[in-house]
């Protein structure tokens, strides 16, 4: 049996969970006792391509489980795009709605083509039974030792985009070792202010004001920043951009959908253009569903950015 073979996906029953109910399970929470300080995504491995890891970058061996409304998941499958990887790791995606019992696998999006689980605790039990952690997507599992390699979202985008090279020629290399400090500086900033700030922007809580103001400074800065190039840095679409869109492509409709932040992501004309002009990408398009949280035809209109919209570098 060839190392192909052994990573062949094999056929399944087609099982599904029963309908979400939150008055039989109760509501999905993350309890944690006091003292517990294992991290949130208690799940950590990474891939490596020499396998130096325990887990080394395979054809057919991964399988993502996501799902279409989480800008995490979003990210991680993004990341899987550009990198070429549609033919090397296999994809599924969960149902848009849980109770106490977690994500599950229904008629919605399909099955779990891997394991035939109905629930995505179940792949976590499988690996850590008693498991009590937090059930999230994306969860990236190997098919090999049966078991979930990760559920830290930004270490499987980053896996993705450098330890597959030798199975795929990436669409775009989204974490260049010479710009992979900048892209975790830029995260440093943005990503607070942005990516974990705009739900507290939104609120109605004591630090709500100063979130607003923080993330409306931040959306300022980038929107000059992008007044003079095309990518958060310069003319290479990089995981800095993948990180900011998923979030700006929710902004409007979810946390700013009654505007309670601004008036709208358009308040920023380089940055909404920026927005767009990313959307318009296929990768990006094509993994981004607005009937899961709405819809906008304006994201259709074309950015007019001028040299900046030159084609993808």
């Amino acid at each position: 049996m060839t190392q192909l073979d052994q990573h062949t996906p094999r056929t399944v029953s087609a099982s599904f969970a029963s309908p979400t109910d939150v008055d039989r399970y109760g509501e999905y929470r993350i309890t944690r006792e006091p003292g517990d300080d294992r991290p949130l995504y208690r799940f950590n491995g990474r891939i490596t391509a020499d396998g130096s890891s325990g887990f080394r970058a395979d054809k057919g061996r991964y399988h993502l489980y996501a799902g279409w409304f989480c800008p995490y998941a979003q990210r991680a499958v993004i990341a899987l795009k550009l990198a070429g990887l549609d033919d090397i790791v296999s994809v599924s995606y969960v149902d848009g709605t849980r109770d106490a019992r977690g994500w599950a696998f229904r008629e919605t999006y399909g099955p779990d083509p891997v394991n035939g689980f109905t629930l995505l605790r179940d792949a976590y039990e499988a690996t850590e039974p008693g498991f009590d952690g937090h059930v999230s997507v994306p969860t990236l599992w190997d098919r090999v030792t049966n078991t979930v390699v990760s559920n830290d979202f930004r270490g499987i985008g980053i896996d993705f985009a450098t330890q597959f090279r030798a199975f795929a020629e990436p669409a775009v290399d989204t974490y260049p070792d010479d710009l992979a400090d900048a892209i975790e500086d830029l995260d440093r900033w943005i990503g607070t202010a942005v990516t974990q700030g705009i739900a507290a922007a939104a609120g109605n809580g004591p630090d709500a004001p100063e979130q607003r103001r923080h993330l409306l400074d931040t959306f300022a800065l980038v929107d000059r920043r992008l007044a003079r190039q095309r990518y958060l840095l310069g003319d290479r679409l990089t995981e800095a951009d993948i990180r900011l869109y998923v979030a700006l492509v929710r902004y409007d409709l979810g946390a700013n959908a009654g505007r309670a932040i601004n008036t709208g992501l358009d308040a920023f004309p380089h940055l909404w253009a920026y927005a767009r002009d990313i959307y318009s990408i296929p990768e990006f398009k094509d993994t981004t569903d607005f009937t899961t949280y709405g819809t906008l035809a304006a994201w259709r209109t074309p950015p007019n950015r001028g040299d900046q919209a030159d084609e993808v570098a």
